[in-house]
């Protein structure tokens, strides 16, 4: 009786052993289960992280890219930009070269028109641009070949104080058979535009043991001519005879038939309008005109010499006479 109690009671005890542990295990199971999901969603977010690295790496790369295109494209605008400024300067010396094509002098004389020269006086000053050149110019068609070369703000001792304006000696296709070294005698004149015809004029002889003077032997020969040309106070007053409507008119002769220097002024009087074989008639004209005044006045100077030497020969005889 008494082994029997004992066997029911454990097989009770085992029972609801069993029955308190099933809750265990089903929460276990539940746990196991949401262990595994936990695991499932971390190796999907693990995926999922992974695959946004990449992305974040790849955008990373593009950008990267991106961004070198980018500045090779401001590098390919800027140099786009710099040589269409070449560009429009190539044409715009192309332009400038054609139109001193149309308009070559070939009788020794040039008229150098200047425009915009507050622009180029600024670059000047501010060392941009310290010099410009004139147009070509010829002595005839088959003779020396020549150009000016101003320095706007002055060069060298006349910088800042004086406009320097130089003559440039060029090789031309006709010096095997001119002669060098060159010795005509230029003058310079800046032109007044007003009626009252005050123009700056001067001239210089070129240095015959100057290489400046020699036959060129590249395209031009090294400038030479009148430093302290035109003094820059002349020229930066407001309402100046010289520079009207932004605008400036220089004038080169070179002297190639020795024109008395008292005739200079007259000849560059003459209106540039007229054709020059005109200038030239005039010029001979004023000449003569000039010659034919100083010999009258030479003969009147000596008629009154030889009166007054016979008054004082008749004032001594009657002296004499009363003596």
């Amino acid at each position: 009786m008494s082994s029997h109690t004992t066997i029911t009671t454990d097989r009770e005890t085992k029972e609801i052993s069993h029955a308190d542990l099933k809750p265990l295990f089903e929460t276990a199971d539940i746990l196991l289960g949401g262990i595994q999901s936990l695991n499932d969603d971390i190796q999907h977010v693990s995926s999922e992280l992974l695959h946004h690295e990449n992305s974040i790496r790849y955008l990373s790369d593009g950008l990267s890219k991106m961004k070198i295109a980018i500045e090779e494209t401001h590098s390919s605008i800027d140099a786009q930009t710099v040589n269409q400024q070449i560009f429009e300067e190539s044409i715009n010396s192309l332009q400038q070269q054609l139109d001193d094509l149309k308009n070559i002098s070939t009788d020794g004389t040039l008229i150098w028109r200047i425009a915009n020269v507050q622009k180029k006086m600024i670059d000047a000053e501010c060392e941009r641009q310290t010099s410009i050149y004139s147009p070509v110019f010829y002595s005839s068609p088959n003779g020396y070949k020549m150009r000016l070369r101003l320095y706007l703000a002055g060069d060298g001792n006349a910088r800042r104080t004086h406009m320097s304006l130089f003559f440039v000696l060029m090789r031309g296709e006709y010096d095997s058979v001119l002669q060098f070294p060159f010795s005509y005698k230029v003058t310079f004149c800046l032109f007044d535009q007003t009626s009252q015809q005050q123009h700056i004029i001067d001239s210089f002889r070129p240095d015959v043991k100057s290489s400046s003077f020699q036959r060129p032997r590249s395209d031009m020969n090294i400038a030479s001519g009148i430093p302290k040309f035109v003094p820059l106070t002349m020229i930066q007053q407001d309402s100046n005879l010289y520079v009207r409507d932004d605008i400036m008119f220089i004038k080169a002769i070179v002297d190639f038939d020795e024109l008395p220097k008292s005739l200079v002024p007259y000849k560059l009087s003459l209106n540039p309008g007229l054709p020059i074989l005109i200038q030239q008639e005039w010029i001979r004209r004023e000449s003569e005109k000039r010659a034919q005044e100083k010999l009258v006045n030479t003969t009147e100077t000596s008629t009154c010499s030889n009166q007054n030497v016979r008054t004082e020969v008749n004032d001594n005889h009657d002296e004499q006479i009363m003596q």
